[in-house]
């Protein structure tokens, strides 16, 4: 029998309110040694499931605090078994004298990831909603908590399921005609069997594919500010941060290092890097800083080009932009606050070009759009995320592996019980991605991962 658990499920450290969750066959009857109905005669193991009690939660010394027990019953609960839920004052002290009181009825701490793993464990969801509940937990954009909600919800996981049942089928398929030669079957539809296993193939590929971009909307983009100085570069950092994040002045070379933020801009996560002004000449400590900028414009996935909207460009400026001549740019053209005198035809080619002023702000939102059309590059659709993790991307290029294996004996002509071994592998490996046929220790990592309380 597994044991009770229980634990913190918000932050101890103080708030408004704390939730303490306990989960296990002797959820409630913990619960009820520490907690004390206000009704007369109420307890909470007459209580159905996702109902609530107001009441004490107290331990041998007295009452603790008062607050709501809330009692769900399996498995319609979040772990598949009976849990209690105390909601309390937040304060450090009622929260860890409650849980002192709870383990000294019987439970024990849970885990990190122990609620989840059980909810996981009892089928409750699958190992890859399980991993997206942390992928929730840590969103960092919209985008990223929409990709994550998609996969916990289980949008991902009924695609696979559709590719496991095809491929279950063919492989079937295989299998009587190898087993029954001679009962009578009829003659094996070889385009129909070969167009099931090519639909899977692209399937899968796309889920691979899709990979790159899932990674994209959960960790950003990486986009540098780059520029001249005294373009503005540091405003616009600071304007897209929010807050003084830059130090702004009229000198030349007041940015001698990169200044990093990650910020949300039109539901895409930007890595935003402020790098020193690129000029001739500049000290030992500016030119290191200067260094360091175009290393970064290497790696960058997105450049913000800066420029004086009241200064016609020179071939420094238009070499600038040859420097990495595939990564997508922004060029912006600042201060129009001051008047604006370039033209804006010589930059057009390098992407598209927006007129603002990063001092008072007019333009921003022209920004903000041309920032989501250029992020539409990586094809950011968080609904369309399916692999989250290093995890289940080996899971799935082994699938797809075995899988084209599989089709080459078939059209090589090799026998079906060749192929079917083929298949029966590439479905092995799609159940250890949605976690239907995976090992006790790549459970256990999984979870390692999660915080305490979830």
């Amino acid at each position: 029998m597994a044991k009770t658990i229980a634990a913190f499920a918000t932050n101890v450290k103080g708030g408004a309110l704390g939730i303490i969750r306990i989960s296990g066959e002797n959820a409630v009857a913990v619960g009820d040694s520490v907690f004390r109905c206000a009704a007369a005669g109420k307890c909470l193991a007459n209580m159905k499931g996702y109902t609530a009690a107001y009441g004490h939660v107290f331990d041998k010394s007295g009452d603790i605090d008062d607050g709501v027990a809330t009692v769900f019953r399996a498995p319609h609960s979040y772990t598949g078994e009976d849990a209690v839920e105390f909601s309390l004052h937040g304060g450090e002290q009622v929260m860890r004298q409650t849980l002192r009181a709870i383990f000294a009825a019987g439970a024990v701490q849970a885990q990190p990831g122990e609620f989840t793993k059980r909810a996981f464990l009892n089928g409750k969801m699958s190992l890859m909603q399980a991993e997206a509940v942390m992928d929730v937990i840590g969103a960092s954009s919209s985008a990223a908590l929409k990709a994550a909600n998609a996969v916990k919800e289980g949008a991902a996981f009924q695609k696979i399921q559709d590719m496991k049942e095809t491929l279950t089928y063919c492989a079937a398929q295989a299998a009587a005609y190898v087993d029954f030669p001679e009962e009578g079957l009829q003659e094996m539809d070889e385009t129909g069997f070969l167009n099931k296993l090519n639909a899977v193939k692209t399937q899968l590929a796309a889920l691979i594919a899709g990979y790159d971009n899932g990674a994209v909307i959960k960790s950003g983009i990486e986009c540098v500010i780059v520029g001249k100085p005294n373009v503005g570069k540091s405003t616009l950092m600071n304007l897209l941060a929010g807050k003084e994040r830059s130090i702004v002045t009229n000198i030349a070379g007041t940015t001698r290092d990169i200044v990093e933020e990650t910020v949300e801009v039109g539901g895409i996560l930007l890595r935003l890097s402020d790098t020193a002004g690129l000029r001739e000449g500049g000290d030992l400590v500016e030119s290191i800083g200067m260094e360091r900028a175009k290393e970064k414009m290497k790696n960058a996935q997105l450049i913000l080009a800066v420029f004086d909207a009241g200064e016609q460009p020179d071939d420094a400026d238009i070499s600038l932009l040859d420097t990495v001549p595939d990564t997508p740019k922004i060029i912006i053209l600042n201060k129009t606050d001051l008047g604006c005198k370039v033209d804006a035809s010589p930059f057009e080619k390098y992407g598209t070009v927006i007129k603002m002023s990063a001092a008072t702000g007019e333009g921003a939102a022209d920004l903000q759009q041309a920032i989501s059309k250029t992020a539409g590059l990586w094809k950011l659709d968080p609904d369309a995320v399916g692999i989250a993790n290093e995890r289940q991307l080996v899971a799935a290029k082994a699938a797809l592996c075995a899988l084209e294996d599989a089709i080459d004996a078939y059209t090589a002509g090799q026998m079906l019980d060749a192929v079917g071994i083929l298949l029966d592998e590439s479905i092995a490996s799609l159940l250890e991605l949605t976690g239907e046929r995976v090992s006790d220790a790549v459970v256990d990592q999984v979870f390692a991962n999660f915080c305490v309380g979830k």
